[in-house]
């Protein structure tokens, strides 16, 4: 293992304060919506993502993962409160440990990660994410230090 990896509290930590200062307009959408943090994600996540088996066989892996409730499809929202039941946004330690060993860059790709997977919450694809996920800094704090 790196010696400058951080820990799991920490990049627990990390995720936690990103959650904590998203705009006001995201809070009456996270109601429903619990975080997960892990190391990896597993193949069964991965197959939910869309992944072919040989690319979880190779290694592929992900920063993180909008995995929405979803019901079988006899059941329907008229039928079923699902306000109450929750959605989970997954965020991956060692993924973005891997891809972002600079801290500071490991803190705005955290940032990133979670508004990008909100964002699929919220109705976006990857597609309309694409110009946001290239930005190396899309919250303008390399000019702000």
């Amino acid at each position: 293992m790196d010696d400058s990896a951080i820990s799991m509290k920490e990049f627990k930590e990390l995720v936690r304060r990103v959650m904590e200062t998203l705009p006001d307009e995201f809070q009456p959408f996270l109601d429903n919506v619990v975080v997960e943090v892990a190391d990896w994600p597993d193949d069964d996540l991965l197959r939910r993502a869309d992944f072919t088996e040989e690319e979880i066989e190779e290694g592929d892996s992900l920063l993180g993962f909008f995995d929405p409730l979803e019901l079988p499809t006899a059941w329907s929202g008229d039928a079923v409160d699902t306000h109450s039941m929750l959605h989970r946004l997954w965020i991956f330690k060692v993924p973005h440990e891997e891809d972002y060993p600079d801290p500071k860059r490991l803190r705005t790709e955290i940032r990133k990660t979670v508004i990008h997977e909100l964002a699929h919450h919220f109705g976006l694809t990857d597609r309309d994410l694409e110009r946001f996920d290239d930005d190396p800094d899309p919250f303008g704090e390399e000019e702000a230090s």
